[in-house]
């Protein structure tokens, strides 16, 4: 299961960048009954509405604070669940072969911008005697994308998670992606692609066994 810990809002800054990774910087205590503040993220856009010279009183403003409370209620909502708790229930069977879903889509929110970026999931592991339902593997990625994300992180968080959670022999997560702070913003390119991928066990090993599950995954 991963480690999380929370970060303290009043920890400074600099201690949090200067001093860690950015990927090792990440961490979050879980907590299931954790509600969004909505009222405190309805101020926050009425004021990002004042600043750009808006009228957040407007007819078509109204009750926009209000939705984007719900909008990020929904897309953050993976936050504080626990993805491991898809993978609890498995089910023992003598398999050793490679296991594969490809193209599980996906929506997150990019943690730099709280730009959107989106994409497919392609997913592969060698079992150890314990396999899940492929929907559970759709559940876990769902809940992963579901928060501030990057998607390097995103990548290895979901490999992580097999790898761990079933005690697979090899793991392999191949990520696709275009971000909007690429295609709306800054350089303006839209049509282009991140691709990230991470290899555990003997996905990472053994050449044959990834180069196996490259070409299956990523076969148009």
């Amino acid at each position: 299961m991963i480690d999380e810990t929370h970060f303290s809002e009043s920890e400074p800054d600099d201690v949090a960048i200067d001093e860690r990774s950015e990927a090792s910087a990440y961490v979050h205590e879980i907590d299931e009954s954790f509600e969004v503040d909505k009222p405190r993220i309805e101020r926050a856009v009425r004021e990002i509405l004042l600043a750009i010279g808006e009228n957040p009183e407007r007819e078509g403003l109204l009750e926009t604070p209000a939705r984007v409370a719900r909008m990020y209620a929904e897309l953050f909502q993976g936050l504080n669940q626990d993805p491991a708790k898809h993978l609890q229930k498995f089910f023992t069977e003598k398999y050793d072969s490679m296991v594969i879903v490809r193209d599980v889509e996906f929506h997150s929110m990019c943690e730099h911008h709280l730009l959107p970026f989106s994409g497919k999931v392609h997913i592969g592991y060698i079992p150890q005697g314990r396999v899940v339902g492929l929907s559970k593997l759709a559940r876990v990625v769902e809940t992963v994308s579901r928060r501030p994300q990057l998607q390097e992180r995103m990548t290895e968080t979901i490999a992580d998670l097999l790898k761990n959670e079933l005690g697979a022999l090899g793991v392999g997560v191949v990520v696709e992606a275009t971000h909007s702070c690429m295609t709306l913003r800054g350089v303006k390119k839209p049509g282009s692609y991140c691709v990230t991928s991470a290899m555990k066990g003997t996905f990472r090993s053994n050449a044959k066994t990834r180069a196996e599950f490259l070409n299956l995954a990523l076969k148009k």
